[in-house]
This record gives structure tokens, C-alpha cells and sequence, in this order.
């Protein structure tokens, strides 16, 4: 039981919105703040809970509603006010954890020898990289690189949109995007660009076994034409819509190359 609040009088023990440690937490809503203390705030059961598995949690907040429905987690009671401050949603389910970020540098990811990569270039909407996140790691890759001007993977939306998956990968950010790509490629991976005007059709391409880095651009402005990509493949349209979006787009490629990885397995 963590040490009464001074500023809870009615219900001691109870942490508050002016307890020190949720003030602290809720900082963690500011990406400067997730910046300088390398942690960040994972919400509700599930998030928690892949959190504790990969073992990043440094601190649980919870309410006592919360706490009973998962004793097996031990937590800081916080009061209604408090939990609402920390959480990010409009109906918080209650828990909230302060983790450690997962970032490795794209040097030791690539020493686990991925076969699949996603690489998110520019995407600025959090929940499309927390889809994309997901989606990735339902696929098999390995490693997630976020390069450019990438939201930060750590934001809340982000997070949530993972759905747990955040934990599951080896978590890379590259400023330089030119600087990652020539290092994927010096690593043997094949570099594809999604693109919905790129001259490969993505069911013509005969070497989907081999080890490849997908890059994804943002719905708004796609990838920046300069990149040094393999090839840049488009997804084919069938029927009547102009385009994919992003979220559906990465879903093809990265499964289309997974069921041809495991093909040759």
C-alpha cells in the first residue's frame, strides 16, 4: 500500500491530482516530458498487462475498483479525479502504467536478423502508426522503425491504437530516413516503397521470400519522392476507389511478404 496522500484527507492512502507522483505521471502526457525521462503511460488492462510481460512498468496507478478486478497487479490507488487526469480517454478504464520506452538503436535490431521490417516515414497521425505498429507485429516483423518526422510511437494514441503490439517489437527511431534506408539495405533487406503510382504491381513481384524493409508514408503526402527505395510497388485497385488507406496498404504488403517468407520456410 503505497504511503497516505496529505493532500487526500477523506480517503487516506488515496492518491490525488496533487499527490507528487500522479503530477509527475501526468506530465508523461507531453512529449518533451516522455523525451527527457525516457518513460511514457500505458493505459488500461491490456496495455498494462503486456507492459508487466515485457517488463518496462515502473510504477501502476489504479483505482480501487480497478485494483480489486486485477489484484494481481500491485498499484497506487488513485481517486476518480486522478485517474481522469492521468488517462487519455474519455471513459479511462482505470489503470494506468508508467514504462520505460523500448527504443534499441537500428544497428542491434538488425543483429537479430529480422526478416520483415516496417518502416513508418513521416506519418504525423498517431493512431495510423499505432495501426501500422500492430499490423506489423500480426505480420511477423520483428522490428518497427518510425523515421523522419514520425509521430512519437509513445504518444497516447499511438499506444493505444497498438494494442499491446508496442511491446512486442523492437521499437527504432531514425531522424535521418536516407541514413536508415542505405543501413537496411548494406543489412541484405530489400527495400519496397508502397506507393500507390509505383511501376511494380505488388502480385507481380516474384522475390517476396526475401528479407524486406516495407516503407509507408502518410496518407496526406505518401513517401518523399527521393528515397532511395528497391522498388516502389503499388497495391492494385480493382474496383472503383481511388486509393487505400494507410492502415489497409500495410496490411496487404506485409502479410503478401510474410505468406510468401513462410512459403519458403
Amino acid at each position: 500500500m503505497p504511503p497516505p496522500d496529505p493532500q487526500s484527507s477523506s480517503r487516506p492512502g488515496v492518491f490525488t491530482v496533487r499527490t507528487p507522483r500522479v503530477v509527475a505521471a501526468r506530465r508523461l502526457h507531453r512529449r518533451r516530458d516522455r523525451d527527457e525521462t525516457g518513460r511514457f503511460l500505458a493505459e488500461g488492462p491490456q496495455a498494462v498487462r503486456e507492459a508487466f510481460r515485457a517488463g518496462v512498468v515502473t510504477e501502476l496507478f489504479a483505482t480501487a475498483d480497478a485494483a480489486a478486478r486485477h489484484p494481481e497487479w500491485s498499484a497506487s490507488l488513485v481517486d476518480d479525479a486522478a485517474m481522469e487526469a492521468l488517462a487519455d480517454t474519455v471513459q479511462p478504464q482505470g489503470l494506468v502504467a508508467v514504462c520505460r520506452q523500448r527504443d534499441v538503436p537500428l544497428e542491434q535490431a538488425l543483429a537479430r536478423k529480422p526478416r520483415l521490417v516496417a518502416v513508418c516515414v513521416d506519418i504525423r497521425d498517431p493512431g495510423n502508426a499505432g495501426t501500422v505498429l500492430r499490423t506489423a507485429d500480426a505480420a511477423g516483423a520483428k522490428t518497427v522503425i518510425f523515421a523522419g518526422d514520425t509521430v512519437d510511437p509513445y504518444n497516447g494514441k499511438a499506444v493505444r491504437s497498438s494494442a499491446g503490439s508496442l511491446f512486442h517489437v523492437d521499437i527504432v527511431r531514425a531522424r535521418d530516413t536516407a541514413a536508415a534506408i542505405a543501413t537496411l539495405q548494406a543489412a541484405g533487406l530489400q527495400v519496397l516503397a508502397a506507393d500507390g503510382y509505383g511501376k511494380s504491381d505488388l502480385f507481380d513481384l516474384s522475390d517476396l521470400h526475401r528479407p524486406t524493409a516495407w516503407l509507408f508514408g502518410s496518407e496526406a503526402h505518401g513517401l518523399p519522392r527521393d528515397l532511395a527505395a528497391d522498388l516502389r510497388v503499388r497495391v492494385p485497385l480493382y474496383g472503383g476507389a481511388e486509393s487505400l488507406n494507410l492502415a489497409a496498404a500495410a496490411a496487404v504488403c506485409l502479410y503478401s511478404s510474410a505468406k510468401a517468407m513462410r512459403s519458403v520456410e
